[in-house]
């Protein structure tokens, strides 16, 4: 599963790479952990239109406390299985969807962190859900089956990718089309730092 992501890119550099209104909120870049503040592309109800949200990375844990110690609270950051009824309702709502920009992803494998990015494209998406919580809006990132190098490296799991050709499609298609985008990345993954 990914354990933390980068988003080595500023906000306009992803505003303009996923075709979304920057929004008020700066991004200088940087690694992501379960928790976090993160920019999250969104399609807006009203215009139509992508935009950058910030959200919390991950979903609190069923019958976690929000009103205690956030050091406490434990974090859902990934979507493994999307027929859960805990994950489905999100799924089916396209508004709930949304694109979680990033450079690179990480899982520990083999004694230590694995780092890996996209070639050819130095920020990329990866789907996500989100939704609104009494004080802040969370997201989780999708998973599906490692392909390839991040196979090789150990990991069972890795983030759906969705190609910029699929970006609409991820955000406004009813489930019946959208869910055929949960399935490994086809293109080639570069192992990094």
């Amino acid at each position: 599963m990914t354990r933390a992501y980068r988003l080595d890119a500023p906000s306009h550099a992803v505003a303009e790479t996923l075709a979304a209104h920057q929004g008020p909120d700066p991004w200088g870049g940087g690694a992501l952990s379960p928790g976090e503040f993160a920019p999250v592309v969104t399609r807006s109800q009203k215009t139509g239109h992508r935009v950058i949200r910030p959200m919390v990375w991950g979903y609190p844990a069923p019958g976690t406390d929000l009103a205690g110690n956030a050091s406490d609270v434990r974090w859902v950051s990934t979507v493994r299985n999307a027929e859960s009824p805990f994950w489905i309702g999100n799924l089916r709502h396209s508004e709930l969807r949304c694109l979680v920009p990033a450079t690179s992803f990480a899982f520990r494998g083999k004694g230590n962190d694995h780092w890996f990015a996209v070639d050819d494209s130095p920020v990329f998406a990866m789907a996500g859900i989100w939704r609104d919580l009494t004080d802040m809006p969370v997201f989780a990132v999708l998973a599906t089956d490692a392909t390839g190098n991040v196979r090789k490296a150990g990991a069972s799991s890795m983030p759906v990718l969705i190609e910029a050709r699929n970006y609409d499609r991820w955000l406004s298609s009813d489930w019946k089309e959208a869910q055929y985008l949960v399935a490994p990345f086809a293109d080639a993954l570069t192992e990094g730092t």
